[in-house]
């Protein structure tokens, strides 16, 4: 399947308009591709007990794994930050498990056309994962 990353890209910054980030006021959209073509967006919702807040990219997928969808090709996150927003090691765990293939791109929201590409391997190398 051929991606087309900037429309993926620009998918996870329209995602990013959904933010709600009152406390750190760092607001990250992640689009998520699936094998049918499908983009399923999400955005990061924080809470004052801050373990409660969610990353936009398990939000995204969280949204996708409830409607039925079980096949990922990519994942797009976008953020106001340098060289893009890394996804943090409970984002990199579950798209170990859920996606292990997938390709990831990350923007800086000022610069969505300098994206950098990385595969989940590179990401969390040896995962933990449990083989069915």
């Amino acid at each position: 399947m051929k991606i087309d990353s900037s429309k993926l890209i620009r998918a996870a910054a329209k995602a990013r308009e959904g933010a709600v980030a009152p406390y750190s006021k760092f607001k990250v959209g992640a689009a998520l591709l699936t094998k049918a073509g499908d983009i399923i967006g999400g955005a990061n919702v924080e809470s004052a007990s801050y373990g409660l807040t969610c990353c936009a990219e398990r939000v995204a997928l969280f949204k996708a794994l409830t409607g039925g969808e079980t096949n990922f090709v990519a994942v797009a996150v976008v953020a106001r930050a340098p060289g893009g927003p890394m996804p943090c090691g409970a984002c990199r765990q579950l798209l170990a498990e859920y996606a292990p293939a997938a390709r990831i791109w990350v923007a800086d929201s000022r610069d969505l056309k300098s994206p950098r590409e990385f595969s989940v391997r590179e990401l969390l190398p040896q995962a933990f994962v449990i083989i069915p």
